[in-house]
């Protein structure tokens, strides 16, 4: 692939992906800062990003030692996963079946939890304030890593995905120092919608790249993809809201036992955060697997027919499409 068409979507999806995990982070140590006091916000959110820095210096030259073939076949089942559940959530906030993500709701609900913890503590150690700044941007952090990864490892970008992902914390960062408050302004679910199309599509074309499919475009197959996940997205709002407009909307779900919620460690909800940022509906992310598995046997009974790989975005497509209607129809899915 040339590095024009390489280099720039990956340093936009990048900067994009980073912006809006770079925003929720901002929110909750703006917060934590307002409510406890600053020292101790800042104090904890240096301490995650230097633990991550030297995570990324520890690990990060792993890659370089895995077959390029299995890195664009990992990272780009990887970021079909990521693409298609970001996409998938945004079509349904654009539809209107599930409700748009409010960072100035989150904010109060964060200031909320923090003052009935205790009051500001300026002087002195302040566990409260600390751990929840360290565990936001730790988790939050890590989810960057993930996406710089995910995307810039399949194509060789790592060090253009990396500047993206810096420029949008640089940015964020400079942002919350200048308006004190949430980004509530930021268009973020434009930006999931966005990130969501453009890592579904180059997650699509990397793994084909690492089976190997045969693309009928070679070089400019990413843009054919961007077009036709756009497209498909977009059908698919104007689809379900006129759905949703001429039944009244959503129908009521199946009442559901309701489940104690028990504290965990900071470890657990890092791992159950990373499970999130790649699975949201489970049948969704089973049926991406075992469509890439299928994908993959093809290569090993020599079909080497470009429509296999137009065959395999169709089925990826169809995939997603039937995931939204789950929700939209009402298929015993849970709206979340």
């Amino acid at each position: 692939m040339t590095p024009g068409l390489s280099t720039a979507p990956a340093v936009l999806t990048s900067f994009a992906a980073s912006m809006v995990e770079c925003i929720e982070a901002l929110t909750v140590v703006l917060a934590v800062g307002a409510v406890r006091g600053w020292r101790w916000a800042l104090t904890g959110s240096a301490a995650a990003l230097g633990l991550l820095l030297l995570l990324v210096v520890l690990f990060g030259s792993s890659l370089i030692r895995i077959p390029f073939a299995w890195v664009q076949v990992a990272v780009g089942t990887l970021l079909l996963l990521f693409g298609l559940r970001w996409l998938r959530k945004a079509i349904l906030r654009s539809a209107g079946a599930i409700p748009l993500h409010d960072e100035q709701a989150a904010y109060v609900r964060q200031t909320t939890a923090l003052r009935a913890a205790g009051g500001t503590s300026d002087r002195g150690w302040d566990p409260s304030a600390f751990m929840t700044a360290f565990n936001i941007v730790m988790m939050e952090g890590i989810e960057v890593v993930f996406i710089v990864i995910a995307i810039g490892a399949g194509g060789h970008t790592i060090l253009p995905a990396s500047l993206g992902a810096a420029a949008a914390v640089l940015i964020v960062i400079a942002l919350g120092i200048a308006v004190h408050r949430p980004l509530a302004n930021v268009p973020e679910n434009a930006l999931k919608f966005a990130v969501g199309v453009l890592s579904s599509a180059f997650g699509t074309f990397w793994l084909g790249e690492g089976i190997p499919l045969q693309w009928p475009a070679a070089d400019l197959t990413p843009l054919g993809l961007i077009a036709f996940y756009f497209i498909v997205a977009q059908a698919l709002v104007i689809g379900c809201r006129r759905k949703l407009a001429s039944s009244g909307g959503l129908p009521q779900p199946h009442a559901q036992p309701g489940k104690s919620r028990k504290r965990t460690g900071i470890v657990a909800r890092l791992v159950r955060e990373l499970i999130a940022l790649f699975v949201d509906d489970g049948m969704l992310a089973a049926g991406i697997l075992i469509w890439v598995a299928c994908a993959y046997a093809s290569a090993f009974v020599h079909i080497e027919s470009a429509w296999v790989g137009g065959m395999f975005t169709a089925g990826l497509a169809a995939l997603l499409v039937v995931s939204v209607l789950r929700v939209t129809s009402g298929w015993g899915e849970s709206r979340r």
